[in-house]
């Protein structure tokens, strides 16, 4: 069993940036590929960013690239996603997500792992 607690949300200014944090519980972290999803209010679940157990690989939603940047600290049992230039678009509940391979997927139904979400609130 994988415990997942998201942190770092907050409200923020069109333009600024925020970066957010999950810790994870177990011994497996460095063996799980991770991912960040968010849902913005009315619309679907999406994938923001995913990242290999080992960070080598990375995939990012055609909307943040260029100014999110997902990373993990395997030794900390912590993923990242560092959020810049951000847009009042980006205003979302932000979820991470683990999965029992090494390799990422943007597909939410390849997780099985999910936190509890954190708040990113960016004003215009």
């Amino acid at each position: 069993q994988v415990q997942l607690v998201e942190s770092g949300g907050g409200l923020v200014q069109a333009g600024g940036s925020l970066k957010l944090s999950c810790a994870a519980s177990g011994r497996t972290f460095s063996s799980y590929a991770m991912a960040w999803f968010r849902r913005a209010p009315g619309k679907e679940r999406e994938a923001v960013a995913a990242i290999s157990a080992s960070g080598a690989v990375t995939y990012y939603e055609d909307s943040v690239k260029g100014r999110f940047t997902i990373s993990r600290d395997n030794a900390k049992n912590t993923l990242y996603l560092q959020m810049n230039s951000l847009k009042p678009e980006d205003t979302a509940v932000y979820y991470c997500a683990s999965r029992t391979r090494t390799l990422p997927t943007m597909n939410a139904e390849g997780y099985d792992y999910w936190g509890q979400g954190t708040r990113v609130t960016v004003s215009s």
